[in-house]
């Protein structure tokens, strides 16, 4: 194909009627600079390249985006794949539509390990800008639309790599926006390339069914329209067939083959006004059997992307499900361009509709995942956990509707509300019962959370959170707090190494310290201690290989020749004990208490330098400890409880009571009168027995409070035993 084939711009000046007269001279001038720029440049097609941005301007004209949004459009390649710089598209074009064109325009100035990498530093780069004018995405969408109708150039592998890209982001953004229309066109394309043959197959099934079903479907539009205006209601009914895609998903979902699929086929009904979206809802009941279960009101309340239509799945004739959506026209449309809609309505209303509501707080919310992540590929990752929910609606006690995506937790909730109550969480009521961090919420959930000035994050939250805006809080107060506390524990185990071993500690003038960050690969002291204080290093080791670099190695005090001689064997063998290092309970992430013994303080105990983590703090009688130990000594150390202790521990309680009404509460105020808190409880079934086994997880100081609460547990008339596991 020869530069003197390229289409020309009359089909956007056509779809692009709606700009004035200046605006569309400009666009002109653009297309100009363009087809310039491009000269020389063809795309894997074989088509001169400049049918590609004029392609994405045609696709933007469509959405009827402005002048600026269609000659950014034009412009969007030409910074990065021609001689074009950024300073020569502000001289001819202004300062708007140079931010909108780099917005769009790969980081090329830096060096990336690799394509992930790279692909994640530039979601951040456009996303970012996004947060600061939409129509950067929108312009990436139409860019990302026609590069996946014209996909059959490439190789095979490249067609998968940018179809699960487009797949596992750009169709999310476009749902989050609320753009079904181009969401479902995305997703079908995507199919087609990630799994052609199956592609195929459905797509033949589905020409097949059209053709059976064509008259079924005419039929029961005419009886749905026919019955609407005896309800006083002018409406439109309009059969319609789900995506490909969709129905791929339900029939690998439900392992069902094409034909058991019994919903392929849907109506969509259109009313004037919103009250009339319940009369039609009553019309169609009265019409078909509604399914229990299967009604959805995203009127009253709508999805996280804005939409809003009321779903209703009914029994149609020969006992098969019907699903109808129900809205107005006006809900219609923004359904199908989403924030687009900002454009095609600016001039007739200055109503902020839902739709762009929400689109705006998710845009500002990628500026606080920017804030809270270091990097691009973590920034991914948040945005990836925020897209595409699936949502409950739950209460805060004061009666306020949050919105959560399914699954979300407590936790969730808390962030949800503020992110400082989320950093302070320590528990949760839900409908009035205390329920652990990790419990799905349910649709009108009630839910209360606790908070304390000591609780922080713990690691353990990022492996049930829903939301990206508490995985983004949960990392970002981890690793600020981690590197304060496991900086200051270092410190305390290192210091305690060196007077264990007769140094004067840390402070020794005669320490040598370079040799030290050579050997441990360190940069500083600050970043040694870090180290130690996370168990990558050993304080012990780390102690004696300071001691043997150092001019004190033979003066250390109060050391006989004998005990010198010793250490230099320890440092050359590296597998001595060091002395018991002491807890009180502030040192945050950097000290966890293992789960398989959940020991307190005043526990006689002994803790293991876990690589990373910190040091992981076990009983003495614990017998997973005990295995563990037997194969690595070296990372073990026995532990003293300091004063005062700066925590709450969790305990874990298994209490044989009398099967009676009214034991559960007695139990219960018990322990609340010794001052425990229960965080968890549940009820083993009693198979036939007098008595029922309560296993319980409570909230205790210390071993002489889990004493106390013991004490007025056994005084209690119901209990037969209490035993701690």
């Amino acid at each position: 194909m020869t530069e003197t084939s390229v289409v020309s711009i009359t089909t956007l000046l056509k779809k692009a009627s709606y700009l004035s007269r200046s605006d569309r001279s400009g666009l002109k001038k653009a297309y100009n600079f363009c087809y310039t720029a491009h000269t020389g440049q063809f795309r894997k097609t074989g088509e001169p390249y400049v049918s590609h941005p004029l392609a994405v301007a045609e696709i933007c004209a469509g959405w009827q985006l402005d002048g600026e949004a269609l000659i950014a459009a034009l412009l969007h390649d030409t910074v990065e794949d021609t001689n074009t710089s950024l300073k020569q598209i502000s001289s001819q074009f202004g300062g708007i539509v140079t931010e909108l064109v780099d917005g769009l325009s790969k980081i090329d100035q830096l060096v990336f390990k690799d394509y992930e990498e790279a692909a994640a530093a530039n979601f951040r780069k456009m996303l970012l800008a996004t947060a600061a004018d939409v129509r950067v995405i929108l312009i990436k969408l139409a860019d990302r639309l026609h590069n996946m109708r014209t996909l059959e150039a490439l190789s095979k592998t490249q067609k998968k790599r940018i179809a699960k890209e487009t797949l596992e982001v750009f169709a999310p953004i476009a749902y989050r926006l609320g753009f079904n229309e181009l969401f479902r066109q995305l997703e079908d394309l995507c199919f087609c390339n990630l799994f052609p043959y199956r592609y195929q197959t459905l797509h033949k099934a589905m020409l097949t069914s059209r053709g059976n079903r064509k008259e079924v479907i005419h039929d029961l539009e005419k009886k749905i329209q026919k019955k609407l205006p005896s309800f006083g209601i002018k409406g439109k009914v309009f059969g319609r067939e789900k995506s490909l895609y969709s129905i791929y998903l339900k029939m690998k979902e439900k392992n069902l083959s094409f034909a058991e699929v019994l919903d392929i086929y849907g109506f969509r009904i259109l009313v004037r006004t919103f009250p009339e979206c319940y009369i039609a809802l009553g019309a169609i009941h009265a019409i078909f059997k509604p399914l229990p279960g299967r009604f959805k009101d995203y009127v009253a309340l709508p999805k996280s992307n804005g939409y809003q239509s009321i779903h209703t799945v009914v029994i149609g004739p020969y006992g098969t499900p019907l699903e109808l959506q129900i809205r107005t026209e006006k809900m219609h449309k923004l359904a199908e361009v989403g924030i687009a809609s900002h454009w095609i309505y600016k001039e007739h209303s200055k109503e902020i509709t839902p739709i762009q509501q929400k689109a705006h707080e998710w845009m500002q919310s990628l500026l606080t995942f920017q804030k809270q992540s270091s990097e691009a590929s973590e920034f991914l990752d948040n945005l990836k956990v925020d897209l595409f929910p699936d949502m409950v609606y739950v209460f805060t006690p004061q009666g306020e509707i949050r919105e959560l995506p399914r699954g979300s937790t407590p936790v969730d909730f808390a962030y949800c509300v503020h992110s400082d109550i989320g950093n302070r969480c320590s528990g949760a009521s839900i409908n009035g019962d205390q329920k652990a961090l990790d419990t799905e919420l349910r649709n009108g959930d009630v839910v209360i959370i606790s908070q304390s000035k000591h609780s922080s994050p713990h690691p353990g939250w990022l492996g049930f959170v829903k939301t990206a805006k508490a995985r983004a809080g949960i990392r970002h107060t981890l690793k600020n707090v981690t590197k304060e506390k496991a900086l200051s524990f270092g410190h305390r185990l290192l210091d305690q190494a060196l007077k264990s071993i007769g140094c004067l500690g840390m402070h020794d003038p005669q320490l040598n310290w370079d040799e030290l960050f050579k050997e441990t690969k360190s940069n500083d002291k600050d970043s040694l201690l870090e180290d130690i204080g996370l168990g990558r290093t050993l304080a012990h080791v780390a102690a004696r290989r300071l001691i043997a670099h150092s001019a004190a190695f033979d003066k250390v005090n109060n050391l006989s020749l004998n005990a010198r001689e010793a250490l230099r064997v320890s440092i050359d063998h590296l597998t001595q004990s060091p002395d018991a290092i002491t807890i009180n309970g502030s040192e945050g992430t950097a000290v966890q208490y293992a789960s398989c013994c959940h020991a307190i303080a005043g526990d006689p105990a002994f803790g293991q330098m876990l690589g990373g983590a910190g040091l992981s703090i076990h009983r003495k009688t614990c017998k997973t400890a005990k295995s563990q130990k037997q194969k690595d000594p070296s990372r073990w150390t026995d532990v003293i409880w300091g004063e005062p202790i700066h925590k709450l521990f969790v305990t874990n309680l298994r209490l044989e009571v009398e099967d009676t009404p009214g034991t559960l509460a007695i139990i219960a105020s018990a322990i609340t009168t010794a001052e425990g808190n229960i965080v968890d409880i549940s009820v083993l079934p009693n198979q036939g027995s007098k008595l029922t086994v309560l296993k319980t997880s409570i909230e205790v100081k210390n071993r002489q409070h889990l004493a106390n609460i013991f004490r007025h547990l056994r005084r209690t008339e119901k209990m037969y035993k209490t035993i701690r596991t």
